[in-house]
């Protein structure tokens, strides 16, 4: 059996792959010498993104796909299998949101998005453990949200969807345990500056911001690739992620009203935007990108360099604190 540490040669099917992490992991997956299969609507931008694989050295396949069709993902599975004979990691990573008071927000859009961020994964999960119990081996990656451990108001159908997919991993890792080479793995990144603002619905009248403290989709596609080497149950991008979690096991209905608070807060500070459906229901042109732009239109720096320059900013306060301390004992 293949060693599982050496990503070359491996075939790696990636849905959502047309922009945002999608595209971020195919070129980084393409880096690594793997195959890739690409998956999302967009057939022109998967082709452009199948086109930068190959000029990185790999083999790619670009297959247009609509993730909440079960027959879609069963062909996107029998394409990858008739270009590279087997499937090793399979990314359930396409998602969307819908943005808005609950009953401002169209009913069709909320069923969408439950359909695209949860029954989309099971249909791919479906597909994949599949053929991964025929090979006796592979990885499924769900990638989820720091929505998937704290709930988000205004997006109710996207939380719903979230919690529904941390629980969907959870469900299936349980039943692979009899196969030790089969994993499922969850992947629950910050807030990521990609082109997900431009494709989501937004019913709120209001301009979303996702903030200052924003990670690049190249972060959450380096902890796939970790993933496709090393398999864990749960992986958190950002420290964020990982203090929601703890947050609201800890304290459920302090953080619920916090995070309200803070949204709310938000919200009185937004400035008005147009109502519409984005992405949600039928492919847009705009956001083919890795990165949504906010970072550069901010001008700021991404969240693990300010993670690492507060690290930095700490151990230099503890070095100064413990020389001082020695001094006064000398």
């Amino acid at each position: 059996m293949p060693d599982r540490t050496k990503l070359h040669g491996r075939v790696v099917v990636i849905t959502g792959a047309s922009s945002g992490i999608g595209r971020a992991a195919a070129q980084l997956f393409a880096r690594e010498g793997c195959r890739v299969v690409l998956a999302a609507r967009r057939g022109d931008v998967l082709e452009e993104v199948a086109a930068e694989c190959r000029r990185l050295g790999a083999d790619a396949v670009a297959i247009p796909t609509d993730v909440t069709d079960p027959e879609a993902v069963r062909l996107l599975a029998e394409g990858a299998l008739g270009a590279f004979g087997r499937i090793d990691v399979w990314i359930n990573n396409a998602g969307t949101g819908a943005f808005g008071p609950f009953t401002e927000t169209p009913l069709e859009i909320h069923s969408k998005t439950i359909e695209v961020d949860l029954l989309a994964a099971l249909y791919g999960a479906h597909i994949a453990l599949a053929q991964f119990l025929r090979q006796g081996e592979g990885t499924l990656i769900n990638n989820v949200s720091l929505g998937g451990w704290a709930p988000t108001p205004y997006a109710a159908a996207y939380t719903a969807a979230k919690f529904g997919l941390r629980g969907l991993s959870a469900s299936l890792r349980q039943e692979m345990q009899a196969h030790p080479r089969i994993h499922v793995c969850a992947v629950f990144p910050s807030m990521i500056d990609t082109p997900g603002l431009e494709h989501g619905a937004n019913f709120s009248g209001l301009r979303i911001d996702p903030g200052p403290h924003l990670y690049t989709p190249e972060d959450v596609a380096k902890a796939f690739v970790r993933l496709a080497r090393a398999p864990r149950d749960e992986t958190a991008v950002g420290w964020p992620a990982r203090a929601a979690q703890f947050s609201y096991t800890l304290a459920r209905g302090p953080t619920e009203r916090l995070m309200g608070a803070a949204i709310r807060f938000a919200l009185r500070r937004a400035l008005p935007a147009p109502r519409g459906e984005g992405a949600v229901l039928h492919p847009t042109p705009v956001g083919t990108g890795v990165s949504g732009g906010w970072l550069a239109r901010k001008g700021i720096p991404p969240a693990r360099t300010l993670d690492l320059a507060t690290l930095g900013g700490l151990a230099a306060v503890g070095a100064v604190a413990a020389l001082l301390a020695a001094r006064r004992r000398a």
